[in-house]
């Protein structure tokens, strides 16, 4: 690769054999995601898979892409790199799962002021990572060098995953009835939306990341502030062999009131009990230090549910059970009713 360094290019800001060295850094990450289909090597110009489709009647492929958003401020702030990988895999594998699809590979894209290898490698350990806890293969990506357009110590990070489901087995919101029970799956926290009113709170109040809270375990709000994304692909395909899940919302980005309506049929909305939703302590803080009304918290964040899944009543208590043995902390959040508002929280 020497044969290949440009010394006019480097001088104008793009160092290719810092490329090159990222990418030998980064393929014992890279090796960890291997799935059967995937093709271990990269470096080359496509990411090759070879899905398993055998007793699908039907496949459908399922897609998702999606970033970090200005979370990825934080990392900067704390110069902590390692976790923002996590959170841009779940952001995409948490959507896909949501119409019943197992993720099969993921590849991700990073914009950057400059390229310093070591940080580099970080940041895709984290998409590696996220990768093993959803079970799918990093077959490729892209690392595109910047200068001028964005600061040296900077970068952008985002992604996509592609899944795979039998159509009979895609969740369909249609088959929602009155009656049916919603389960939360907590979340870890903030997961990867809503940072830019996070930083505005944090900037209006006065508030340090390094500052600690009672709340918060004596951890500073940055550390919670930076906890990566809960990624549920495995509990959700767990769930889905012995129960028929008949919908699922990832709640993301318009917290409770744009997310859960998404899992709805027309006709039907969430009533949710508000002392049986499980508010995480940061919550807590962000809407103390920022003065920001309840309705608006739910109306922004997650406010410590991650993932919605609807089921029959007939088979809640099982489905909990399911949850549980995978490592979630699941509980009712409340009932599918006839009602004229899409969510209800009383």
């Amino acid at each position: 690769m020497e044969n290949s360094k440009s010394d006019r290019y480097a001088a104008a800001g793009v160092d290719i054999t810092a490329g090159y060295k990222a990418v030998e850094l980064m393929k014992a990450h890279v090796k960890r995601t291997t799935i059967p289909g995937a093709d271990t090597a990269i470096g080359g110009f496509g990411g090759t898979f070879v899905p398993d489709i055998s007793g699908m009647k039907e496949p459908v492929l399922v897609s998702g892409t999606d970033g970090v958003g200005t979370k990825i401020k934080l990392a900067f702030d704390l110069d902590k790199h390692d976790t923002v990988g996590i959170d841009c895999v779940a952001m995409c594998v948490n959507d896909i799962i949501c119409c019943g699809a197992k993720p099969l590979f993921f590849l991700d894209y990073i914009a950057c002021g400059k390229n310093i290898p070591e940080k580099i490698a970080e940041i895709v350990g984290g998409v590696a990572e996220g990768c093993v806890q959803s079970g799918c293969a990093l077959i490729g990506g892209e690392t595109a060098e910047h200068p001028g357009l964005m600061p040296e110590e900077e970068y952008d990070l985002a992604g996509f995953a592609v899944g795979i489901v039998d159509r009979e087995k895609v969740f369909d919101k249609n088959n929602v009835s009155e009656g049916d029970v919603m389960l939360a799956l907590p979340s870890t926290g903030v997961h990867s939306n809503g940072f830019s009113l996070v930083r505005k709170i944090l900037a209006d109040s006065g508030t340090s990341l390094m500052n600690t809270f009672p709340e918060l375990s004596g951890k500073t709000i940055g550390e919670v502030l930076l906890t990566p994304t809960r990624i549920y692909v495995k509990s959700i395909l767990a769930l889905m062999d012995s129960v028929t899940v008949k919908s699922c919302a990832h709640i993301t980005g318009g917290g409770f009131y744009e997310n859960i309506p998404r899992a709805l049929p027309e006709g039907l909305g969430a009533v949710i009990k508000r002392s049986d939703v499980r508010v995480l302590p940061i919550f807590d803080v962000l809407a103390k230090l920022g003065n920001v009304p309840e309705r608006e918290m739910f109306n922004v964040y997650n406010m410590g549910v991650g993932m919605v899944v609807i089921v029959s009543e007939s088979e809640s208590e099982k489905a909990l059970e399911i949850l549980r043995n995978m490592g979630e902390d699941a509980y009712v959040l409340g009932r599918v009713a006839k009602s004229g508002e899409s969510v209800t929280i009383c």
